[in-house]
């Protein structure tokens, strides 16, 4: 993961990158942390996946003009803006602002680097094999649904999509798990983050469409997918 920080004071640059060394040591991630004077320093580059930018600059640099340069060039960088003003927050939605922080709790950093991780967690590509032996990529983001369909593996995608495989049903339950996918029933995985409704015997998915939860499942299921939604809803 790479984070820049963009903060004209050293003091301040100094607190943020310290918080931000200390979460990723805490929770052995690996990341690139570059802290920068100016936004002019900051856009030679325009590298980072999270970025904590001060809106107010020296030399009379503009936070959200910064942001605003990044979202013409169709960067995908999350911008997290620090200030001391919080009154300018509103002025964020011009540039569809990650989060605010007020620079007298920079401990919501932890926070904001926490929901970033939440957010990118089924940002990944996964592959199997088609039943003509092609490799095929499969974006968790995009996929909805895997049900068993005689001895093979069915992906359904949001699109409507989908994709014959191999592969047994009981290790791509084990192998996606960690992703926000949950195995409900012997025949089927759904992605938690598209599951629309919940009753005692089944769940309906974003596009409409009902799968039944197995007797064996609903307990487990059931505690997982609330787990899953407080995480995403906080």
């Amino acid at each position: 993961m790479k984070i820049g920080i963009v903060e004209d004071e050293a003091v301040w640059r100094n607190k943020i990158q310290t918080i931000i060394e200390k979460y990723c040591r805490d929770k052995n991630i690996l990341s690139q942390i570059n802290s920068y004077k100016s936004g002019k320093d900051f856009m030679k580059s325009a590298n980072a996946d999270l970025l904590f930018l001060d809106i107010e600059l020296a030399e009379g640099e503009d936070g959200f003009e910064i942001a605003e340069q990044l979202m013409n060039l169709g960067n995908k960088c999350k911008v997290c803006f620090l200030t001391s003003h919080t009154e300018l927050a509103r002025l964020g939605y011009r540039v569809n602002a990650f989060r605010y922080i007020d620079k007298k709790h920079l401990e919501e950093i932890n926070e904001a680097i926490d929901f970033f991780l939440k957010t990118k967690i089924q940002d990944r590509i996964v592959s199997c094999n088609d039943t003509a032996g092609i490799r095929i990529k499969i974006s968790l983001n995009e996929l909805l649904l895997i049900e068993t369909n005689g001895r093979k593996l069915r992906y359904l995608m949001l699109d409507g999509s989908e994709h014959l495989c191999e592969g047994q049903i009981s290790e791509a339950a084990r192998s996606l798990s960690r992703f926000g996918f949950f195995q409900i029933h012997r025949s089927y995985i759904v992605n938690l983050k598209y599951i629309e409704k919940v009753n005692s015997h089944e769940v309906t998915l974003c596009n409409g469409l009902k799968v039944v939860i197995g007797r064996i499942h609903s307990k487990e299921f059931k505690k997982e997918f609330f787990k899953w939604r407080m995480w995403f809803d906080n």
